[in-house]
């Protein structure tokens, strides 16, 4: 296989979806720090993941009312829901910040953001789209446009071994 290039001229869109991938990164690592510890931004100490806390509960059973509430109602507070929330919130998170697997976290992130797009429905300000959908759509953005490449590891990243091996992982 073929080694990843290096674009030898930026284009202005290249960086514009550099910022665009680390400011995501940084919303997705920073509501998993939050939640963990408990930082007081959006989760108060005493609902800290590591202290009992449930970082689903609050989201999720604020859902009950809405259309597939009954659904997301029943999965907040799992422990396994939890973890995978948490999991999916760090490894995005990190994933967009360093500009590696963009492929895997665009997925898993868009995923994420659908359902919580759906556990919303009917939202309340407009009648079929929100931030979750616009997320995902950037997502999937960044992942197309080889966004990992400028600021980020993505060119040596897509160089390993692994990664050439198994392109998904890009």
């Amino acid at each position: 296989m073929n080694a990843v290039p290096t674009p030898a001229v930026r284009r202005p869109a290249d960086y514009v979806w550099a910022v665009a991938r680390i400011g995501l990164g940084w919303i997705f690592l920073w509501a998993f720090l939050d939640k963990t510890f408990g930082w007081g931004f959006a989760t108060p100490a005493e609902r800290a993941w590591l202290n009992g806390g449930s970082p689903t509960t609050g989201f999720l059973k604020g859902t009950g009312d809405n259309a597939l509430g009954g659904v997301f109602t029943a999965l907040a507070g799992q422990g396994w829901v939890d973890w995978l929330f948490m999991l999916g919130l760090l490894g995005i998170g990190a994933a967009l910040l360093l500009g590696a697997g963009l492929r895997i976290a665009a997925v898993a992130g868009g995923l994420m953001m659908v359902l919580m797009w759906a556990a919303e429905l009917p939202l309340q300000t407009n009648p079929f789209l929100d931030d979750h959908l616009i997320y995902a759509v950037v997502l999937a953005g960044l992942a197309l446009t080889g966004a990992g490449t400028t600021w980020g590891i993505g060119t040596w990243w897509a160089n390993t071994p692994l990664v050439r091996q198994h392109p998904t992982l890009r």
